[in-house]
């Protein structure tokens, strides 16, 4: 795993939580925190983490990587605002998964893993995203979405109808879109 998502966590741990907090988890889970954006991480690191986070938070595993996603998203806005320009909405931003921002991300990140996406129309506020990724990390998907929504003041329900963690060959989420208001 590229050491930009740790640096995303740590930042979102710090601002959100306190910098005692991430000093708690790296101490909890032996690890040295020195990551660079480009340098390459043991997924078991960001697994540590997240399961010393979900002790010491009382929340489960899921419940830390969706409430991550949905803060790191704005903090992917600032760095990388080319990603977002163009979209006035959620729906054609995550459209943009597959043929823009994850070639992209592969182009910053050397050696980036990006999961895949397949997606069906449902009806005009409805998307359904077929999520395809060995790290099973759909909760984090789910948190992005819930972040670019809120990004582009939408309102955003999002249902699982199927998991890979749950013996599905591929995660499914339906994303309902809203204007807020």
């Amino acid at each position: 795993m590229k050491g930009i998502v740790f640096n995303l966590l740590q930042q979102v741990v710090s601002d959100e939580l306190g910098e005692d907090v991430w000093d708690s988890l790296l101490d909890t889970t032996g690890l040295d925190g020195a990551y660079t954006a480009v340098g390459s991480y043991n997924d078991e690191e960001l697994t540590a983490l997240v399961s010393a986070a979900s002790t010491a938070l009382g929340k489960s595993n899921d419940e830390i990587v969706r409430w991550f996603g949905a803060r790191a998203l704005p903090l992917l806005a600032e760095r990388y605002p080319g990603f977002f320009e163009g979209h006035t909405s959620t729906r054609p931003f995550i459209l943009t998964l597959n043929k823009v921002i994850h070639p992209e991300v592969r182009k910053l990140f050397p050696g980036a893993y990006a999961p895949s996406f397949k997606f069906s129309t449902i009806d005009d506020d409805a998307l359904q995203l077929s999520y395809i990724s060995q790290r099973k990390l759909c909760s984090f998907a789910e948190g992005l979405i819930e972040g670019a929504a809120s990004y582009y003041s939408e309102d955003v329900s999002i249902e699982q109808t199927m998991c890979a963690k749950q013996g599905g060959d591929r995660c499914v989420l339906v994303a309902r879109f809203t204007p807020k208001g």
